[in-house]
């Protein structure tokens, strides 16, 4: 089991620093030393079953993109009301924290292959159901709840998965950062692409496409990744899971490590949401919005990749506390009216900032025991989701009565303040001595 790490204090000794072994060591893993040579992101795509993993990631990304782009022009057509058009698309992000509570004890409680094979065919069925000529507008908007309850305890299990793979050390950082860029990149191009297809294809004909998405990825877990044994099990499944939960959010030190993921992606949402306001404000035209939009994007791959490919499990743990607590400071621009270059690369700046979450992604695996982990890492990304879409909507809020530059620069001091307090509790509850050359007795 991990170590926890609470608030014991521990004599320190100095060590000569050494490298990691960089082989897994998980129970099941499917690394081996052989496997791992090289450098950066190749040694995690020098693994077999992660290559399938990454591809199904990427399939199954790719028709949640286009249903979503596809139900909200569907149902635009069907009723033209923009009110149920947009709770088309919100309705993505609503059902995150129901899933992932009420339904985190599924990623430990069944086998892994089989919990992600089968989430893949739900909503697979449910994107078939969608394309049939004869759903609904209600029944459109309850299968879209239903693949976005299933998206968190997928995203939950497969990442409790990719530990089992690639080992719960750095490979599995470099394998989480590469999930992570597919994600940011698909903001930047996904919905460019789901616009072009629907130039060509009807949106239940695009829903079909989305279809053969999901059954693709479904196909490449199951003949791509090995047979795991579930984690733990036992007693009613949401009693099992709310127990798994309330043990997350109960250790001191992975409830601080989650907040410190979760709450800086609270607040640099912000400038996102009011794109469009804040070129409204300038009197720029609507071509800026979408840079406006991109450029967080394109600094959080740059970030990713650099911290990824550049620097080592040592460095890149001794990088988390600092970016944490500063990654929004370059939002204080927003209130002093520069040119929207200095904007631009305000924006940038934060963006990369998200290069913190590698080393904190090795702390938190580590400080997860082996059979919560599968239910921690679903409430982790249902917390992620709901968090944004709250960030979202309190911005919102707050630009109806104050002026967006004021607000983003708003958010950029009370989010610093949160993230240094978080920091220091994360300090307070022990940082991993093994990657700065120091150890505890």
């Amino acid at each position: 089991m991990p170590k926890l790490y609470g608030d014991r204090r521990a004599r320190v000794r100095l060590l000569p620093m050494q490298e990691e072994p960089q082989t897994a060591t998980a129970p099941g893993s499917s690394v081996d030393p052989a496997g791992t040579r090289g450098s950066g992101y190749r040694r995690a795509f020098a693994v077999r079953e992660f290559r399938f993993v990454f591809a199904a990631h990427a399939l199954s990304l790719l028709g949640v993109v286009v249903s979503e782009i596809a139900l909200t022009v569907l149902v635009y057509e069907l009723t033209g009301s923009p009110l149920l058009s947009a709770l088309a698309f919100a309705l993505g992000f609503l059902p995150y924290l129901v899933g992932g509570t009420l339904l985190s004890g599924v990623a430990d409680r069944f086998p892994a292959r089989r919990v992600l094979v089968v989430c893949d065919l739900v909503c697979a069925g449910c994107a078939a159901l969608m394309a049939l000529p004869a759903t609904p507008v209600v029944a459109l908007l309850g299968l879209r709840c239903a693949i976005a309850a299933v998206s968190p305890v997928f995203s939950g299990t497969r990442m409790a998965t990719l530990a089992d793979i690639l080992g719960d050390g750095d490979l599995f950082v470099l394998g989480r950062s590469l999930l992570r860029i597919v994600s940011q990149s698909a903001v930047l191009v996904g919905f460019g692409l789901g616009g072009v297809l629907l130039a060509f294809v009807p949106p239940r004909g695009a829903l079909v496409i989305t279809l053969g998405t999901f059954l693709a990825s479904a196909l490449l877990l199951r003949l791509g990744t090995r047979r795991r044994p579930a984690r733990s099990g036992g007693g009613a499944l949401m009693r099992y899971s709310l127990a798994g939960t309330r043990q997350v959010l109960g250790d001191r030190r992975i409830r601080a490590l989650l907040l410190l993921l979760w709450v800086p992606s609270m607040f640099v949402v912000a400038p996102e949401a009011l794109a469009a306001a804040y070129a409204d404000e300038l009197g720029v035209g609507t071509a800026w919005v979408g840079l406006l939009m991109c450029t967080m994007p394109v600094g959080t791959i740059a970030g990713e990749l650099y911290a990824g490919a550049a620097l080592s499990p040592a460095g890149r743990s001794r990088i988390v506390l600092p970016l944490a607590s500063c990654g929004l400071l370059p939002l204080l621009a927003y209130p002093l009216h520069p040119d929207l270059g200095w904007i631009l690369l305000a924006l940038l700046l934060a963006g990369s900032a998200g290069a913190y979450t590698l080393g904190l992604d090795r702390w938190f695996v580590d400080a997860v025991p082996e059979e919560l982990r599968g239910r921690a890492m679903t409430v982790h990304t249902a917390g992620l989701m709901t968090i944004q879409g709250v960030g979202m909507a309190l911005a919102g809020a707050a630009a109806e009565f104050w002026a967006v530059s004021t607000v983003v620069g708003g958010v950029g001091v009370l989010g610093t303040l949160c993230c240094v307090l978080l920091a220091m509790e994360v300090r307070r509850t022990g940082i991993p001595r093994r990657e700065t050359g120091l150890t505890t007795i």
